[in-house]
C-alpha cells in the first residue's frame, strides 16, 4: 500500500474532523451569540465564504510553491483561526467568531485539494481509486468530529470553547502527518512557458460544465440540510447528543462509499454514479419530509451523505478528463470556487430558512438544486450519445 497516499488520507480525515466539529457547534454557538436568530449559521457561512475567497489564491500558491508548502500554510492558518474562535466564544463576540471562521476558510480551500493530490501520488491508471481513497479518509472525521464536540462541550466554563481549542491539536497532528508525505517534485512555471488553454475555453466543454455543476450543487444541497440539522433537531426537542450521533452517521455516509466508489466509476463511468447520487438525494428529502423523529433524521442524513459522495467523487473524476497537466490548478481552482460559492449561499439560506420557515420547507426548497443536477446529467448523457452516433457515422 502507498504510504504517502495513506498519510494524505489521514490528513483528509483530520480535515473532516475540523469540518464536522465546525458543523456540529458553529450553528449552535451562532444561535447563542447572534443578534437575531436567522443569523445563527453565519459562522458556518463565514467558513465557506472564506474558502470561496481563498480558492483563487490557493490555486496560484500551489502553482508557484507546490502542494506541500501550500497545504502546510493552510494548517498553520487552521490552528490560528481555531484559537481565535475560542477567544471569540469566551468574549461572547459574534462578529469576531464570524471573522475567525472566514479566515479558517483558507485552510478549507487548501484541504479541498487533497483529493486531487491523491492521484499524483499513485501509479498511472489508478487515479479514480486514489482520489476515492483520499476521500475515504473522511471516515476519521465521522467518528472523531461529533465525539470531539460532545466530549469538549462543557470542558471549560464557556460552552464549546474547549472544542475550538481541541482543533489546534487536530491541525498540529495533520502538520505532522503531512511532513512525511513526499509529493512529486514541484517545478514553478517559467516565464513564457506553455500555460495551456484559458479557463474560458476549458469551461466550454460539456463534461466540465456538468462536473462542476454536480460537485457544486451536490455539495450545496448537502450543506443546506447538514448545517440546519443541529438547529432543526434542537427545535424538535432532541438533545445535542442525538444531533452528534446523526452527524456521525451522515459523515459515514459521505465517506465509507469512497472505498468502492472509485471501483464503480472505473467500471460504469462517472455519469451513472452521479445519477445514482441524485436519486439518493431525492430519497433523502422523501425521508426527511416523512417526520421529525430521530430515526428519520438519521436515515435522511445518511442517504444525503451517500448521495453527496457519488455526486462529488463522480464530478471530481469527470473533471480530471477535461484538462491537460499544465491546466490542472486553473480547472481545479475553478471547480472549488464554484463549490465554495454555492456552499456560501446555502450556509446562509440554511439558518435563515430553518429558523423562519422550518425543516419541512427547507427540504422542499432543496428539491430545486437536486432537479437542476438531474437535468444537467441528462443533458450530458444526450451530448455523449450524440458524439457516439457521430463517431459511428464518421467511421462508416
Amino acid at each position: 500500500m502507498n504510504r504517502h497516499l495513506l498519510l494524505l488520507a489521514l490528513c483528509q480525515g483530520l480535515f473532516l474532523t475540523n469540518n464536522v466539529t465546525f458543523i456540529a457547534i458553529n450553528g449552535l454557538v451562532g444561535l447563542q451569540l447572534a443578534p437575531w436568530g436567522w443569523m445563527a449559521t453565519l459562522p458556518v457561512a463565514g467558513y465557506v465564504v472564506g474558502g470561496a475567497l481563498s480558492a483563487p489564491l490557493v490555486a496560484r500558491m500551489q502553482s508557484r510553491i507546490g502542494r506541500k508548502r501550500s497545504f502546510q500554510a493552510g494548517l498553520l492558518v487552521a490552528a490560528g483561526s481555531a484559537a481565535a474562535c475560542a477567544l471569540a466564544v469566551t468574549l461572547g463576540s459574534f462578529w469576531m467568531l464570524v471573522a475567525a471562521t472566514v479566515v479558517a476558510g483558507f485552510y478549507s480551500a487548501n484541504a479541498q485539494l487533497y483529493r486531487f493530490a491523491g492521484p499524483e501520488l499513485a501509479a498511472p491508471g489508478f487515479a479514480e481509486k486514489a482520489l476515492s481513497l483520499v476521500l475515504a479518509g473522511g471516515i476519521v472525521g465521522a467518528f472523531v468530529g461529533p465525539n470531539l464536540a460532545s466530549a469538549t462541550r462543557s470542558m471549560l466554563p464557556v460552552a464549546f470553547a474547549a472544542s475550538y481549542l481541541a482543533l489546534i491539536g487536530v491541525a498540529a497532528l495533520s502538520l505532522l502527518a503531512l511532513s512525511f508525505i513526499r509529493f512529486p517534485a514541484h517545478v514553478a512555471p517559467a516565464k513564457g512557458a506553455r500555460a495551456g488553454r484559458p479557463l474560458a475555453e476549458i469551461a466550454r466543454q460539456p463534461a466540465f460544465v456538468v462536473a462542476v455543476a454536480a460537485a457544486a450543487l451536490g455539495y450545496g444541497v448537502m450543506n443546506l440540510l447538514m448545517a440546519a440539522t443541529p438547529l432543526a433537531m434542537q427545535q424538535c426537542g432532541l438533545p445535542f447528543s442525538d444531533a452528534a450521533f446523526v452527524l456521525e452517521w451522515h459523515v459515514l455516509g459521505m465517506f465509507v462509499p469512497s472505498f468502492f466508489t472509485g471501483h464503480l466509476i472505473r467500471r460504469f463511468g462517472s455519469l451513472p454514479i452521479m445519477v445514482a447520487g441524485a436519486l439518493l438525494n431525492f430519497a433523502c428529502v422523501a425521508v426527511a419530509l416523512s417526520g421529525v423523529d430521530l430515526m428519520q433524521f438519521l436515515v435522511a442524513l445518511f442517504l444525503l451523505g451517500v448521495g453527496w459522495n457519488f455526486l462529488y467523487t463522480g464530478g471530481s473524476v469527470l473533471l480530471t478528463t477535461t484538462y491537460a497537466p499544465e491546466e490542472k490548478t486553473r480547472a481545479q481552482g475553478a471547480m472549488d470556487t464554484c463549490v465554495f460559492a454555492t456552499m456560501a449561499v446555502t450556509s446562509i439560506a440554511s439558518g435563515a430558512m430553518v429558523t423562519t420557515q422550518g425543516w419541512t420547507w427547507l427540504n422542499i426548497g432543496s428539491l430545486l438544486p437536486i432537479a437542476l443536477v438531474s437535468a444537467a446529467l441528462g443533458w450530458l448523457a444526450l451530448q455523449q450519445r450524440a458524439e457516439r452516433v457521430a463517431a459511428l457515422a464518421a467511421g462508416r
